[in-house]
């Protein structure tokens, strides 16, 4: 009996060794099975970089068959086909060498050589940049060796393959405006407008710009911002703004700011010729916002959202406007009082961003 006994108990022992050893040999092989899995997806998604796809479809030219040019600008326009209210503007671009224009940057900069030097070293490499348009509204014009050096750099960044324009545009008074201000003469459609003391990765820029192209009439950039009706004073027309953390918190944005936006260039006739002088006036005299009015204007002729850009963002400089104490409250003022002067809310929410696939692995 005592023999049958320790029989069943050693069948029992061994039956959950067994068992626990092909638990774990099953773990395992679905741990190395979840690895194998994993290490493919990774392989596929980064296929165009290994076969080098990449670099051939910068040109569209080559996947299009004959006469489907005019289609895929229009399927790719998207906001860009929307009537334009109450303002004049140039026929909406349809030929097809839309693509194959490049951009203008235009820098905001004030007595940070250090900063400018770096960034126009920087954007010179990229492969879309046509001009470079520098606003200069400090007192005295800009020092022939800053001028030499900064050629210099270009020429250098270039490699002398192709010509990149460099201009200084100078202005007599003092004012956030000058950002925004006409230029005579300017050959390419798209203006990046970037401040002196960001810097994005021309791969970054590139994709924006691409973006840019299938929406040509509106705003695309990298740092979003919200907007949001404030219902705690009982108003139905009263806006508070939102920094980084609201569109985070919430995934909703309506604006992106100019400090690095792709937009047409006729937005800076527009800005010159039709912005409202009070509130051109208020930007000047406050030192701030030029970038929100920016927006209103965009919005109350298109009547649709900016579009968001992921990139990556380096800040060279020390902190700015936006650091100091009492800024949202400032820019709330802003929000409101051009509302006010536009006679209604142009801003359009969204939770749409632009991401490119080829260079991420989850989207």
């Amino acid at each position: 009996m005592r023999g049958t006994l320790l029989a069943n108990r050693r069948g029992i022992q061994r039956f959950r060794q067994l068992a626990t050893t092909a638990v774990k040999s099953s773990k395992i092989k679905l741990l190395l099975f979840c690895c194998i899995a994993f290490t493919l997806v990774v392989v596929a998604t980064r296929a165009s970089d290994f076969m080098g796809w990449i670099n051939h479809s910068d040109s569209l030219d080559q996947f299009l068959p004959p006469g489907k040019e005019e289609l895929y600008v229009m399927e790719l326009s998207g906001y860009g086909k929307i009537n334009f209210r109450g303002s004049k503007f140039e026929p909406e671009p349809t030929e097809f060498d839309l693509f194959k224009k490049g951009y203008a940057i235009v820098m905001n900069t004030w007595k940070r050589y250090d900063l400018l030097k770096q960034s126009i070293s920087h954007y010179a490499s990229c492969s879309g940049l046509e001009s470079i348009h520098i606003v200069w509204s400090e007192p005295n014009p800009p020092s022939d060796s800053l001028s030499t050096f900064l050629n210099h750099v270009i020429e250098s960044k270039t490699r002398g393959l192709k010509k990149v324009e460099l201009s200084f545009d100078i202005n007599k008074e003092d004012s956030l405006n000058n950002r925004f201000k006409e230029i005579p003469g300017l050959k390419t459609d798209a203006v990046f407008s970037i401040d002196d003391d960001v810097v994005f990765p021309c791969s970054s820029v590139e994709f924006a710009f691409k973006v840019w192209q299938s929406a040509p009439n509106a705003m695309v950039g990298f740092v979003p911002r919200a907007h949001w009706v404030d219902k705690t004073l009982g108003k139905t027309d009263y806006y508070t703004y939102g920094g980084w953390w609201s569109v985070w918190w919430t995934g909703t944005y309506s604006m992106v700011l100019s400090k690095a936006a792709f937009f047409h260039k006729k937005y800076l006739r527009m800005y010159t010729n039709e912005m409202p002088k009070s509130i051109k006036e208020f930007v000047t005299k406050n030192r701030n916002c030029e970038d929100i009015a920016m927006s209103f204007l965009v919005a109350n002729a298109t009547g649709a959202p900016p579009i968001w850009v992921k990139g990556k963002i380096f800040e060279i400089g020390s902190t700015g406007i936006s650091s100091l104490g009492g800024h949202g409250e400032r820019r709330t003022r802003c929000v409101n009082r051009f509302a006010a002067e536009f006679g209604r809310m142009p801003l359009v929410p969204t939770t749409a961003k632009a991401i490119d696939s080829r260079n991420t692995w989850f989207w």
